[in-house]
């Protein structure tokens, strides 16, 4: 299980890179690649980090469900993702 902080860290991200999108999308579009400098670090798309949403692992994420697969296995165990089974045969 990740720390608070460091789930906190990466919603922040997420949240500044929403802010800045359409104004980092107009100034690659103009080619001012100085304007790009001034905006903040962490509003580039590219320092986000795929997280699970539960736990906050960063290793192991399965996009579709976005969670890891520990907890997918967990969760797939308990019956609650729809229409999945633990297969035995």
């Amino acid at each position: 299980m990740a720390k608070e902080s460091v789930k906190a860290r990466e919603r922040k991200r997420a949240k500044l890179v929403a802010k800045y999108a359409a104004k980092r999308a107009a100034l690659k579009e103009a080619g001012d690649y100085v304007g790009l400098d001034k905006l903040p670090r962490n509003a580039s798309p590219v320092r986000l980090h795929n997280r699970d949403k539960l736990t906050g692992r960063p290793r192991g994420y399965m996009r579709k469900f976005g969670i890891s697969r520990v907890t997918f296995r967990e969760m797939a165990s308990d019956g609650k993702i729809p229409g999945l089974t633990k297969a035995s045969w």
